[in-house]
């Protein structure tokens, strides 16, 4: 089975502009930054994507993700950041193989080209539903 990009990037065999690396964790910058200071996390382990990552693996990812954020805040001075992660090609991913992107975000955003706009359109739902959504994810928990 050939390697997937990510792979080959934590093995040395494609160049990348590590951030930070330790046994299990590897951090390097995004080559198409949505924002300056972009950078990705993923574990060494492979793991597709969030559904089958195992909690040691999530464990990892959760003691680095604060470090790198902090030191992506400190060496640019952003005024926020979003961390997020896309889950099977309909979310977004890309890259098969479970990766945690750091975007730094810029109030001037003509000096750091940050274009990136969220949408996020609330909806109304009726107290029934809550909690008919809400038990339907409990009795999926495993």
């Amino acid at each position: 089975m050939e390697k997937i990009i990510f792979e080959k990037i934590i093995d040395g065999e494609i160049p990348s502009y590590k951030i930070y690396e330790d046994e299990h964790v590897y951090s390097f910058l995004d080559v198409f930054p949505i924002t300056k200071g972009h950078t990705l996390v993923i574990p060494k382990k492979h793991s597709r994507n969030i559904f089958d990552c195992d909690p040691e693996v999530a464990a990892n990812i959760g003691r680095v993700l604060p470090k790198i954020a902090n030191a992506v805040k400190n060496a640019y001075g952003c005024d926020g950041v979003n961390i997020f992660q896309n889950n099977e090609e309909y979310a977004g991913q890309s890259v098969f193989h479970l990766h945690f992107h750091i975007v730094p975000r810029y109030k001037n955003k003509d000096t750091n080209f940050d274009n990136l706009e969220i949408k996020w359109p609330p909806q109304k739902i009726e107290s029934d539903e809550f909690k008919e959504i809400q038990q339907t994810i409990i009795n999926n928990i495993k």
